[in-house]
C-alpha cells in the first residue's frame, strides 16, 4: 500500500549544520531532537517525505528543500530508546530564502506551527502551506 507523502519543516542553527553542509555531505542523520512534540513529528516521518530546511538564529528563514531517505528509526546514540532519528538528503536550495517575517506577514499561515509554536524544531506542513511557501 502506498502512503501519501507528508511535508515537514526541520529547523537547525546554520552555525551548527547548514543547508550548504547537507548539500556538501549529500546525506545526514537528523538527531538531537529532544522536545516531545517534535519527537512525535520526527517519529512520523516516512521515506520520501518532503522537508523544508529552516535556518534558525539570526537568519530565521526556509533556505532549502530536502527529503527523508528512509523512515524514522530509533536514535542509536540514545540509550533510553525513546528518541528517533531520520536520514535526510538534499533536494534543492531555494533561490531566495523565505524569511519568518514574510511567513508571519502572510495571512494564509495563521495556523502554521512556525508562526504559533516558534520553539518547535520539527513540524508538519500542509500541502497548501508547502505550495504557498514555494510561491514566496
Amino acid at each position: 500500500m502506498m502512503w501519501p507523502m507528508a511535508n515537514w519543516l526541520f529547523k537547525e542553527e546554520p552555525a551548527n549544520y547548514s543547508y550548504d553542509d547537507l548539500a556538501r555531505d549529500g546525506r545526514t542523520t537528523w538527531t538531537g531532537v529532544r522536545n516531545p512534540v517534535a519527537q512525535k513529528h520526527l517519529r512520523a516521518v516516512k521515506k520520501g517525505d518532503r522537508i523544508f530546511f529552516y535556518h534558525t538564529g539570526k537568519e530565521k528563514a526556509v533556505v532549502g528543500v530536502a527529503k527523508a531517505a528512509g523512515a524514522a528509526y530509533p536514535d542509536p546514540a540514545d540509550k533510553t530508546g525513546k528518541l528517533f532519528a531520520v536520514d535526510v538528503v538534499p533536494v534543492t536550495k531555494l533561490t531566495s530564502p523565505v524569511t519568518l517575517a514574510a511567513v508571519k506577514a502572510d495571512k494564509s499561515f495563521a495556523a502554521f506551527p512556525l508562526t504559533r509554536i516558534s520553539r518547535l524544531s520539527v513540524m508538519p506542513v500542509s500541502d497548501d502551506e508547502w505550495d504557498r511557501l514555494l510561491e514566496l
